[in-house]
């Protein structure tokens, strides 16, 4: 399988830095969404929406999973799955595609992946955890690492997620990012899983403590820098999920205030005006403006003219001759109200 994604890794080695990443967000963080948010932060580990091994190795077109922009590096790769050998193969294929690194999900509490023995449920089964693990270090050189939650249903004890991990951890896997809630496995949809069960992020500081040769990345729950500046005290990276999405605009925050770089756009005008070369290439291309434009809703939430520039784009970006005049003519909308505020 032939791919051009226009790099090779950044590092072969487990040397990423995780100090900020943005977290699988199924058809969320799609590759238009990431080469957005590569506008706004050059630092950034970024994720692909978690890909199944079955759509890799069984479905029509898997290559379509596999496509990123050379831009996106560091980029890393998540996989859902609990067969060893087909999770190796797919660790393989993600180091031919040029990824950064391959993540395995063990956190995603839906029904419809939990009927396949993927996500949070295989937590429950950390002797197939143990050998998806050294499958996909056997199989690939990029870092192997893992996602997961700290404990089932009514576990509340500490001791699951610390024995998880030691357990895990027996197999040379060194980075564990850690969703600070239980999933619950029934009664609740994703997105109460993401919002009902209490965060534990001294659970997540303690696993520190107690390993302290691990990397521990602490996800859930967080929405600002400043809560990811206390959170790296006790933990080697912080992961964001939906505020990195909705609120976009953080991002170009990351990299001056996390590792002390500096930033790449001075505001979210320059921002949008790089995105638009993409745009246009990507319309080219066939793709329609609403699937390309629908990742960029939220650059001016809390300013003003942001509702003006959400609601044209919602309202024009879905038609099937939309073109990339749509999008600019947004930004002019938000400009002139801005200047009459």
């Amino acid at each position: 399988m032939s791919l051009d994604n226009g790099v090779t890794p950044v590092n072969p080695s487990n040397k990423l830095d995780r100090r900020f990443s943005i977290a699988p967000m199924m058809d969320w963080t799609t590759s238009d969404y990431r080469v957005f948010a590569r506008k706004l932060t050059k630092n950034t580990l970024l994720y692909t929406e978690m890909v199944t091994t079955g759509a890799l190795l069984q479905g029509n077109h898997p290559e379509r999973f596999l496509r990123y922009d050379g831009c996106e590096h560091p980029i890393a790769l998540q996989l859902g799955g609990s067969d060893a050998v087909a999770l190796g193969k797919c660790a393989k294929m993600a180091q031919q595609a040029g990824f950064d690194e391959v993540n395995l999900n063990v956190g995603c509490p839906s029904d419809r992946v939990q009927n396949s023995l993927i996500g949070a449920c295989l937590m429950a089964y950390p002797d197939k955890v143990k050998d998806a693990m050294r499958a996909m270090q056997d199989n690939c050189d990029i870092p192997v690492t893992i996602k997961h939650r700290i404990g089932l249903d009514d576990q509340e004890d500490y001791g699951v997620v610390r024995d998880f991990v030691g357990d895990v951890a027996t197999t040379g896997v060194t980075t564990f990012i850690v969703h600070a809630r239980n999933a619950i496995l029934e009664g609740l949809s994703p997105k109460e899983n993401r919002e009902v069960p209490p965060l534990k992020y001294h659970y997540v500081h303690q696993l520190k403590k107690d390993f302290p040769d691990l990397e521990i990345i602490l996800n859930g729950g967080i929405k600002t820098l400043e809560e990811c500046k206390e959170q790296l005290a006790h933990v080697d990276g912080v992961m964001v999920g939906r505020e990195a999405y909705h609120n976009p605009w953080i991002l170009s925050q990351v990299d001056d205030a996390l590792f002390g770089g500096q930033a790449l756009v001075r505001d979210r005008y320059e921002a949008l005006e790089a995105f638009v070369p993409y745009v246009e290439r990507k319309l080219k291309e066939g793709e329609r403006l609403m699937h390309l434009t629908r990742h960029i809703l939220g650059i001016f939430q809390g300013e003003a003219g942001g509702k003006q520039f959400r609601r044209y784009l919602s309202e024009n970006g879905h038609k099937a001759d939309a073109q990339v005049n749509v999008l600019l003519e947004a930004i002019e909308l938000v400009k002139n109200h801005q200047r009459k505020g």
